[in-house]
């Protein structure tokens, strides 16, 4: 078992992550730069060290044991806070230093995306040496990580109230009824009474949205999916009917693929937020991006 840990130690908990990272020992070569036998001798040495085994390797493929998952998870943590902790040592004599990561649903709007870049840019006009880290996930993704830590702010539409996370209010996202150009109602989209689609086939999120009136039957939703674009396709086949942020189907709708069935009626608005810990749980880091986005400048809607 591992005592005080070594340099030899880290190196080789580098090489285990990049295996995991990588899937298994052969594809990890040329990440590494080594060979496929130095990587096995190397992860043979570290479980020796450790006195358990991490992975089964070979020809039935590359798994982590139950251990090695476990330890999957802290050598990520370990590495993550000596990373962190070197930053901080270089960088003694600036005021923020660390990492800000930051989770985005996607396909936000041009002008929001363009009031979070303004925010980043204020940013790096402070005294600061902090590594940006950005994701794009689902709006569930990105609540669990912003819960397990995994990532310090969010940006999306979140249909829980969770307790321990702050939620601000950023703009309000507005959802049309659309159908693709290949459907039967096509031709008559703009006028349709919510009665004459109800009984139509849709297409709907695998999310909730709690904004949103329910403009058909469960029977009647016979497909789902969990991104804009993927919801888009189906509504493009011109079998289903489905919601669309405005913003979004505007480029589908301009070369005549989509067309919204009732703009006034079939509708609904969505908010977005900036979630967070609580603001007495904001690092310094945190606060001062909050600031930032808060005084950030968004391009006028188109």
């Amino acid at each position: 078992m591992l005592g005080t840990l070594s340099d030899l130690d880290l190196r080789l908990i580098r090489v285990f992550l990049a295996v995991v990272d990588a899937g298994g020992v052969s594809v990890a070569q040329s990440t590494l730069n080594v060979g496929q036998s130095t990587i096995s001798t190397q992860l043979a040495t570290l479980e020796t060290r450790l006195g358990f085994r991490l992975c089964e390797r070979g020809r039935s493929g590359f798994k982590l044991t139950e251990k090695g998952e476990r330890f999957h998870v802290l050598a990520k943590r370990l590495l993550a806070a000596a990373d962190e902790f070197s930053a901080e040592a270089r960088n003694m004599d600036k005021k923020l230093v660390g990492t800000l990561k930051i989770g985005l649903i996607g396909h936000t709007p041009i002008s929001q995306n363009a009031r979070i870049s303004d925010a980043i840019a204020r940013f790096r006009k402070r005294d600061e040496a902090v590594r940006f880290s950005i994701s794009v996930k689902s709006p569930g993704d990105l609540e669990a990580q912003l819960l397990n830590g995994e990532i310090q702010l969010a940006v999306g539409y979140f249909w829980h109230r969770v307790p321990t996370l702050e939620y601000t209010p950023l703009f309000v996202e507005r959802q049309i009824a659309y159908c693709g150009r290949g459907h039967p109602l096509f031709a008559r989209a703009g006028r349709l009474t919510p009665a004459e689609v109800a009984d139509r086939e849709w297409a709907w999120r695998s999310y909730p949205l709690p904004e949103a009136q329910l403009s058909t039957t469960p029977n009647r939703v016979t497909a789902q999916a969990d991104n804009m674009e993927a919801v888009s396709l189906l509504i493009l086949s011109g079998h289903h009917l489905g919601y669309l942020p405005e913003h979004f189907a505007a480029p589908y709708v301009a070369q005549g693929l989509l067309a919204a069935l009732n703009p006034d009626a079939l509708r609904y608005d969505v908010t977005f937020h900036l979630v967070a810990q609580h603001a007495s749980r904001h690092s310094p880091i945190v606060a001062a991006f909050v600031e930032d986005l808060k005084n950030a400048r968004a391009l006028p809607a188109a």
